[in-house]
């Protein structure tokens, strides 16, 4: 763990294409921790984390001024309208980073690896945020097979080459040789985190890295922690620490079944690693009374 903390706010923009094509092997000490949550539109975050009384509308320039990145979850039920992915852009500062799940209908469906028609859809729209758009998410049932591992390579193999991609298996027989050769030779990330399906792995098949802490379902109110996750998260440190020497990027999302409150996790795991994050903004100042106020 490191002492000295880094305020990510007075980091120099860097253009992310720009910055990897000048790189083109690893080096020590490169890698940019993008730490957030999964989502940010929740009510039960008023007060802990927003101001109370704040409109959802200005939730996402909140959260931007306290993290670098958020996992899109929205995305997973459809493919966002171009007004919508602009506004996102919008509202959040420069160097910020969008990661987004593909919708269900590719990842949940029976025919969906072949549905090229709604996966080209779907990044299409996602480039409308430029340079604020992080990695595309492939997140699969704990039902899906490994024996779709051909129509998988198919699929990633008929995506624009010019975006990054992740895939999150919730069945063990997936982590094999071939698919990890598979996963590598396209420079996918194997998305390795803490979920009631995931495979207790983390292998590195890309020169970036997505982990996700998920939990389970009993948790319901996300107005604080509620489970002490903090001994399970000092070894995520130790590994995040090894894999930032031999990487560029290390992306990682916290929802809020983990423990209970997404982003003092999310904090957490960030002021652990030496890079505390801002503090939440403070409530706006109510308006001063005009004289007519003070005297009737």
């Amino acid at each position: 763990m490191k002492g000295d903390y880094e305020d990510w706010r007075k980091e120099e923009f860097v253009d992310e294409e720009e910055y990897l094509r000048g790189h083109q092997a690893p080096g020590a000490g490169l890698a940019r921790l993008m730490i957030g949550t999964s989502g940010w539109s929740y009510k039960d975050w008023e007060g802990p984390f927003y101001p109370e009384g704040v409109r959802p509308a200005d939730y996402l320039r909140h959260y931007g001024q306290v993290f670098r990145t958020v996992e899109v979850d929205s995305t997973f039920y459809a493919v966002p309208r171009a007004t919508v992915v602009e506004n996102w852009a919008l509202r959040s500062p420069e160097g910020f980073r969008f990661a987004a799940k593909f919708p269900r209908d590719i990842t949940h469906e029976k025919d969906g690896l072949g549905r090229l028609d709604i996966a080209h859809e779907f990044v299409e729209r996602m480039s409308l945020l430029g340079t604020k758009l992080g990695p595309l998410l492939l997140q699969f049932s704990p039902y899906f097979g490994v024996d779709r591992l051909p129509a998988l390579a198919d699929l990633l193999d008929a995506l624009p080459r010019r975006f990054r991609y992740a895939v999150e298996f919730r069945d063990a027989d997936w982590h094999s040789d071939e698919v990890l050769a598979m996963l590598r030779e396209r420079d996918v990330a194997w998305v390795a985190g803490v979920g009631p399906h995931n495979p207790p792995v983390r292998p590195v098949t890309a020169d970036f890295a997505y982990l996700r802490w998920i939990g389970d379902r009993e948790i319901e109110v996300f107005d604080r922690v509620r489970v002490d996750r903090r001994e399970e998260l000092s070894g995520w440190v130790d590994w995040i620490e090894e894999q930032r020497q031999a990487l560029f990027e290390i992306y990682g999302y916290f929802n809020n079944h983990y423990a209970g409150h997404g982003p003092a996790s999310a904090r957490a795991l960030l002021t652990a690693l030496g890079q505390r994050p801002p503090d939440p903004p403070p409530p706006p100042a109510p308006p001063k009374p005009d004289q007519g106020d003070l005297f009737g």
